[in-house]
């Protein structure tokens, strides 16, 4: 029978956690080749990949989950995880049963297991996970708004169905971005690369994943630089340039914007944690 996980009990090895008001945040390692059986939380659950990589089975789906993925899991949803050669590490905040409830009572949240990369939700969580790093007095009202404003951000996604529905010229843009987001790339050369119109690619991409194409390729690049940042001793002026960013200066500047702290301070956070 597959297993069902309280609140607290999670896979992996716990390098931090704290409980905060309704939520359960910590920061997991998995070794490589890691595998979890089938398996469901008793409460929703976020998730997102910071190094590492796993496919997991979902029903009878797979997908791929790498650095930058978000998940959101519903209560008592089945999956399992398989991780590859390198292991991995995630943040996941886990919320109580009265909160969720509360929340459902309420507003109209997603109820089924989604996965987002870039846009919106990728500032959200880096600001989530910045303050699971400093905990101050304030940390609970500021967890509990961020959270707030991640659930509405995956519900409305999902119900508009933005991610499943999206034409395949499109998928192929997000793809490219992917792959390349450390290049130079204009607008019109991905347009070119796709067949659509420059000023049609831009108001899509917009509409199904609600970020300009810039932002999301930012989002990206920081995401690589905060991974860099949390597991090498590579001289910021070296990532800033490896993640695509025009001089140290503008990565700076780029990535205090984005998780309110600066590239050095981010990096002595996350060492003493």
């Amino acid at each position: 029978m597959p297993l069902t996980l309280q609140n607290g009990s999670l896979y992996g090895n716990n390098i931090k956690s704290h409980k905060v008001a309704a939520f359960t945040l910590s920061e997991r390692v998995y070794p490589s080749q890691f595998k979890t059986p089938q398996h469901a939380h008793q409460t929703a659950l976020f998730c997102s990949v910071l190094d590492g990589g796993y496919t997991e089975t979902y029903g009878k789906k797979v997908r791929v989950c790498k650095p930058s993925t978000m998940l959101f899991h519903a209560p008592g949803e089945l999956h399992a995880e398989h991780f590859g050669n390198s292991g991995g590490r995630s943040f996941l905040v886990e919320m109580d049963s009265h909160w969720w409830d509360r929340i459902r009572e309420n507003s109209s949240v997603v109820d089924s297991s989604v996965k987002f990369e870039g846009g919106m939700l990728s500032f959200l969580s880096a600001n989530l996970y910045r303050e699971f790093q400093e905990m101050t007095s304030s940390s609970p009202l500021i967890i509990e708004g961020l959270m707030l404003a991640i659930i509405g951000e995956i519900s409305k996604r999902a119900h508009k169905g933005e991610i499943h529905k999206s034409p395949k010229w499109l998928d192929r843009t997000k793809q490219i971005l992917n792959d390349r987001f450390t290049e130079p790339l204009s607008l019109a050369e991905i347009a070119h690369e796709v067949g659509v119109h420059p000023v049609h690619l831009a108001q899509a991409f917009h509409k199904h994943f609600k970020c300009t194409i810039g932002e999301y390729t930012r989002g990206l690049r920081i995401e690589m630089a905060r991974q860099q940042l949390a597991s090498t001793d590579i001289p910021l002026c070296q990532i800033a340039l490896s993640a695509g960013f025009a001089d140290q200066s503008h990565f700076t500047r780029t990535f205090k914007r984005y998780t309110g702290v600066p590239p050095s301070q981010y990096r002595e956070l996350v060492r003493r944690s």
